[in-house]
């Protein structure tokens, strides 16, 4: 059973996009319109309670495969093809050079010599995937290929996630790779010329991720443990309320009304200084010494005030990610409600965007 598909099925058929995070799970549908603009047909989610997925383990599977139900029930969608994604922790990927020409026979006996030497278990373990990227650049002769492995018992959890809430799981994804490919129909308008550096903040519940790109090539990534969970830990020990219940607040509202001041200006603050020192830890460990544009993604990502004090903070242009940018809205979105939520839907929409892209 492969990584980056678990069935190579007929291009454009309908494919919904299903990330599920520790924090809860996103759902993306997308289509194109006559001129091949993509359109948002739908979207939706539903919040997991703390501990129902652990490290990107799933700790309770049946209040996991009822929210995903609920989460599908709600958006209204009838697709049953589902692309989802594995956390990168969970997920070894190397890129090799191997001979041009190949069969393809040839080339799963190559691959599963070269996984070898970089899998730290049997092969029997695990489910290993690879594509060929393309002519190398180091040889004309050579392809760059690249390969991606994971325990089995991982991907059946996924598979089976999905298959207990009536789904086909058709693709399975690295959530690196889909954000990714989400970011890359933004990026030029924001980075400009081809050797421009993007940072990309995703800022999830327990860890923050920063990857910097540029182009396609990805030159960086580090993942530091701060995320919108110590925002809820604030609001639970400030003001009193349950963990659960500070989670909740935080979502819908409700809180005090010197919230703003005594807890989200502070952790604005604290959430702004750990981006500018995970930026200049890439400044000191590589030869770059700035990036030309950073962007938040995540339900945290937009915080009022985070991207205004991150920009001050660091000096470097600075917006909250928006993937739907650009996209057409079908008749079933919520807009107000997307406008609220769309950082949060990055790694769902680099999901759902695998329908026209396998």
């Amino acid at each position: 059973m492969g990584i980056l598909d678990l069935v190579r099925g007929r291009r454009h058929s309908p494919l919904i996009g299903l990330d599920v995070s520790s924090s809860g799970v996103k759902l993306v549908e997308l289509g194109q319109n006559a001129s091949g603009d993509f359109v948002l047909e739908r979207f939706a989610s539903e919040n997991f309670d703390r501990g129902w997925i652990t490290d990107g383990q799933i700790e309770n599977f049946e209040a996991v495969v009822d929210a995903v139900r609920r989460a599908v029930a709600k958006s209204g969608t009838k697709t049953r093809d589902v692309a989802l994604a594995m956390p990168q922790s969970a997920v070894i990927t190397k890129k090799i050079v191997l001979p041009g020409g190949l069969r393809d026979e040839e080339l799963e006996l190559q691959v599963e010599a070269e996984a070898n030497q970089y899998i730290p278990f049997s092969l029997d373990e695990v489910a290993l995937d690879f594509c060929v990227i393309g002519p190398s650049s180091g040889s004309t002769d050579d392809v760059d290929v690249l390969i991606a492995a994971s325990r089995k018992d991982r991907v059946q959890d996924r598979q089976g996630l999905a298959e207990a809430a009536g789904l086909k799981p058709v693709i399975l994804d690295v959530e690196s790779y889909a954000s990714r490919m989400a970011i890359g129909r933004l990026t030029s308008s924001k980075t400009g010329a081809a050797d421009a550096l993007l940072a990309l903040f995703e800022i999830g519940a327990e860890t923050t991720s920063l990857k910097v790109l540029r182009g396609d090539e990805l030159i960086y990534d580090r993942d530091q443990a701060f995320g919108g969970s110590q925002l809820t830990h604030q609001i639970s020990k400030v003001f009193g309320y349950s963990y659960e219940e500070a989670e909740i607040k935080k979502i819908s509202g409700g809180l005090p009304e010197d919230y703003p001041s005594t807890v989200l200006k502070p952790f604005v603050e604290t959430l702004s200084q750990e981006i500018g020192r995970a930026l200049q830890y890439f400044f000191t460990s590589t030869p770059h010494h700035k990036v030309n544009y950073v962007m938040l993604a995540g339900g945290t990502a937009s915080l009022p005030g985070l991207h205004e004090k991150v920009k001050d903070l660091t000096g470097f242009a600075c917006s909250v990610v928006n993937p739907f940018d650009g996209m057409k809205m079908g008749a079933a979105v919520r807009e107000a409600k997307l406008k609220k939520e769309a950082s949060s839907y990055l790694t769902a929409c680099g999901l759902a965007m695998r329908r026209y892209f396998r």
